[in-house]
């Protein structure tokens, strides 16, 4: 978007907003997140294990935009006191981070439980509480062991029983103060983009197959850390779980795709929520039909996607406190023409459904190849998980916006506000039950295959500084004053930072 055209869109903005409601609700709770290997650093420090994505980066730099890694990246394993205080500044009422497991189990199995790596994350914990911030704590944000990737990683069933292990481990040590868990972080990712692109850790191709392993073994993997918590830690703690997943909104090109834009609503959304918090539990029905269809044509015996066993669907059905969505961007969907190639799922197109992808002509892009700006499909997917799943707690753990480099963000500032109302209208038009939202990011960091070259942070990393200075946006001052204010009225005061 060149600066001409962000004008337009603030003025636009402006004139929409007049006279209206820009309150958000008593109780509404607003955050920023983080992941551990995006943030952390101190790769090898102590006893730390090496993860999927330290093998990526250090044997196949060239598929990192800018050949970086995350050997250091913010150096938050060092600088956790000011990622406290940055959280504190800004007022935060929580703070989302993940718990790096070959940090806190260096074999990626349960022998061994590092004190190193325990006594980081307690410091991090109990410094947040005692600046009234909630830990708000994800076990799994992509950096799998590299030792449990040897062994077949998400595509080995066995991973649901190692990730059970570990996420006992994590809720003995930190359950008795965090109350807010995710389980697995964009599920989507790490099975279907992985999978299907080979630009992500592992860079294994296996579309057809590799997908939908991985997609089964991380709903069995995510119910049973559920479970363990319900049965073990909720008597004494009180806490909710959930996992968090990814939501690219689908429009349709034209009337005649609207029945192909809900099929891939249901495989980019269902595959991946409809076992949970549906009340029948299991696969969409038409996603198992269109996905059978497509295997038996390619000559397989049976549907690529594994089936449930009754047992496995009651056993992951319900597995949920809330809601937990991570939205950036739209697209538009059509069927495919005859002859046209396909690029890789989700971000592109929808490979096994016949169908091709594109942004409205009127849609601003931005410094990154995946995301373009739609703000009412937050609003209609938000409805639309309404609709699908009833009137149950929703949070957004995530939604940002990323530039290349600077202070002054105007741009970030316009995508917030844009998002925010249509949250708004979400809640007080649509009657959606959200109850938090949390600013992806709190400061740069490695964003995986863009490297540093994409910067999200409200606040900016110095990258040539040995302690990785952090210095508040603009962005950063408007969102300390809409957690201070609740309103996105432009009247309101802005507090500095």
């Amino acid at each position: 978007m060149d600066w001409q055209r962000a004008v337009v869109f603030s003025t636009l903005l402006a004139v929409s907003w007049c006279a209206e409601d820009l309150t958000f609700p008593p109780g509404f709770k607003f955050g920023a997140a983080t992941a551990a290997f995006q943030v952390e650093g101190a790769w090898n420090v102590s006893d730390k294990g090496e993860s999927k994505w330290d093998r990526f980066c250090h044997e196949f730099p060239h598929k990192i935009q800018d050949r970086s890694n995350g050997d250091v990246a913010c150096d938050s394993y060092h600088q956790w006191k000011r990622d406290i205080e940055m959280a504190e500044e800004l007022g935060l009422h929580f703070y989302r981070f993940s718990v790096s497991w070959t940090r806190l189990l260096p074999s990626g199995f349960a022998n061994h439980i590092s004190e190193d790596g325990t006594r980081y994350y307690n410091n991090l914990i109990d410094g947040l509480l005692e600046k009234g911030i909630e830990p708000f704590v994800t076990l799994y944000h992509w950096d799998l062991p590299q030792s449990l990737q040897d062994l077949g990683g998400w595509t080995n069933p066995l991973v649901a029983d190692w990730f059970a292990d570990y996420a006992r481990v994590v809720f003995t040590l930190f359950g008795d103060r965090v109350k807010w868990w995710i389980t697995i972080n964009e599920p989507i990712v790490i099975c279907d983009v992985v999978y299907n692109s080979g630009i992500m850790a592992p860079p294994i191709i296996s579309p057809e197959t590799g997908a939908y392993l991985c997609n089964k073994n991380v709903m069995m993997a995510h119910a049973r850390a559920y479970r363990i918590y319900d049965e073990e830690f909720r008597p004494k703690y009180q806490g909710k779980v959930s996992v968090a997943n990814h939501h690219i909104w689908f429009d349709p090109l034209t009337p005649a795709d609207a029945e192909l834009a809900e099929l891939a609503r249901q495989n980019a959304v269902g595959r991946y929520a409809h076992p949970i918090y549906s009340k029948t539990g299991g696969w969409p029905a038409s996603i198992e039909k269109a996905l059978e269809e497509v295997s038996l044509k390619r000559g397989y015996s049976k549907s690529s996607l594994p089936a449930f066993t009754q047992e496995e669907i009651e056993f992951v059905r319900g597995t949920y406190d809330f809601y937990a969505m991570n939205h950036y961007t739209s697209r538009l969907i059509r069927k495919a023409r005859e002859g046209e190639t396909f690029n890789f799922w989700p971000f592109a197109d929808c490979i096994d459904l016949g169908a091709k992808v594109q942004k409205q002509e009127d849609w601003d892009v931005t410094s990154t190849f995946w995301f373009f700006i739609h703000p009412e499909g937050i609003r209609r997917q938000l409805a639309w998980l309404k609709q699908q799943y009833g009137d149950i707690e929703f949070i957004i753990t995530e939604n940002g916006f990323p530039t290349v480099e600077g202070i002054h963000d105007p741009i970030r500032i316009k995508y917030y506000k844009a998002y925010l109302k249509q949250v708004l209208l979400a809640i007080k038009e649509d009657g959606v039950y959200l109850t938090g939202y949390t600013a992806w990011s709190l400061m740069d960091n490695f964003e995986w295959s863009d490297g540093y070259a994409t910067k999200f942070g409200l606040y900016q990393v110095d990258y040539n500084d040995p302690h990785r200075k952090r210095t508040p946006r603009d962005s950063a001052r408007f969102y300390k004053n809409l957690i201070k204010t609740y309103t996105l009225d432009d009247g309101a005061t802005q507090d500095e930072l």
